[in-house]
């Protein structure tokens, strides 16, 4: 089932990469637009809709490698065969 809000997690799960780098994205920490986003308490959630036009408005856009290496979750060589 899709929601139409979704978790920091429910976003990385998504995008295949890490929760820190989406709290970059919605800090406005990463060389993109800042992710626009709910704050309840210390829940942050994003809605759907802002999380597509944002993937659109960014399509293309390089992230430098450097900042991905710091973000994506380590992958174990006995899942990549």
């Amino acid at each position: 089932m899709k929601y139409d809000i979704l978790t920091v997690k429910e976003v990385a799960e998504e995008l295949r990469c890490s929760k820190a780098l989406i709290y970059q994205a919605v800090r406005g920490k990463l060389d993109a637009p800042k992710l626009p986003s709910i704050r309840l308490g210390k829940r942050v959630l994003i809605r759907r809709a802002v999380l597509e036009h944002w993937m659109q408005q960014n399509d293309g856009m390089m992230i430098p490698s450097d900042e991905l290496a710091k973000n994506v979750l380590p992958v174990s060589p006995a899942k990549m065969q």
